[in-house]
């Protein structure tokens, strides 16, 4: 396992329905190099578990299926304690409910961060599944083919079941234990991949399958102020972490960004004495000028009509 190549990060919990169909996307890929599934499985309460078991008896030189837990940690929990048992030089996500599409997707990436040692970050095209079996069109919120941690800090335009990024993680490098606060870990993990350089790839090939209405960030966007405070909260944590001491000025521009963002969205939202109170903060931590004032009124005026 040790000279894997790739390893492919996956997630499960009570997904009987379609570990199996994600765990054969993945076998189906063709490489000219190792790679090795590492399973964490958070103690489903379905049979999630035994087939996980059975495909680890049977392709035992590719599946690293982590000891059962006694009883179930969550998801951030089983985050960390499944990234740190990948071994490969590159990871790659795939939580338990997506599937690949694309039999070439790792060599593709594999092939471009091998012949781009100035990059650490390639992801891909996908598409989305709904719950009713009809597939929607995936657009990404960036324009740019090739971006870095001073875009990626403002927005996370990466879909976790497309990505593949350098694995940094060492003795001395560890994955920050602040994220042990929050309910998904992909964005602070790629801003921490490349904190100290290495820039991001845009792989224009539909690889992949993710389905949005599946899992704990579809719950989340359900109230999107409750995402931008996560995402807020996130960007605190890496302004206060001395590793990520070189890109203060930056995160410090994204948290005003976001501050803005969620009064705004307090206000779509109804929320209007939050939105109020958060406008208020954003002067005192920032100071606002007359534009951020007018969008202020104009976003209650907008939702009062």
């Amino acid at each position: 396992m040790s000279e894997c190549k790739v390893s492919i990060f996956i997630l499960t919990y009570n997904q009987e329905k379609f570990i199996s169909q994600t765990l054969d996307s993945i076998l189906a890929q063709k490489t000219n190099f190792k790679y090795q599934l590492v399973i964490g499985e958070d103690c489903s309460k379905d049979s999630t578990r035994a087939i996980c078991e059975s495909y680890a008896v049977e392709y035992g030189d590719k599946i690293k299926l982590l000891p059962a837990l006694e009883s179930n940690i969550g998801l951030i929990k089983n985050y960390i304690r499944t990234i740190k048992e990948c071994d490969g030089k590159y990871i790659a996500i795939c939580d338990g409910d997506d599937y690949w599409t694309d039999e070439y997707k790792l060599q593709k990436q594999v092939d471009f961060l091998e012949n781009n040692p100035d990059f650490s970050i390639v992801y891909t095209s996908l598409q989305l599944l709904r719950n009713d079996g009809t597939m929607k069109k995936w657009i990404s919120i960036t324009d740019k083919v090739d971006t870095s941690f001073d875009d990626l800090i403002f927005m996370n335009y990466i879909s976790s079941v497309s990505v593949l990024f350098k694995n940094n993680q060492n003795d001395h490098n560890e994955i920050p234990k602040w994220l042990l606060k929050y309910p998904f870990g992909d964005w602070p993990t790629y801003l921490w991949t490349i904190k100290d350089g290495g820039k991001i790839h845009f792989l224009n090939d539909t690889t992949a399958v993710y389905r949005i209405d599946a899992g704990i960030s579809s719950e989340m966007r359900r109230v999107n102020s409750n995402l931008v405070q996560i995402n807020l909260n996130i960007l605190n944590d890496i302004y206060a972490d001395e590793s990520f001491a070189s890109r203060r000025e930056v995160v410090f521009k994204a948290i005003i960004a976001l501050k803005k963002a969620l009064t705004l969205n307090y206000n779509r939202e109804h929320k209007y004495s939050k939105g109020f109170a958060q406008f208020l903060s954003n002067l005192k931590y920032a100071g606002l000028n007359y534009p951020d004032t007018k969008l202020y009124l104009y976003s209650i005026y907008k939702s009062l009509k």
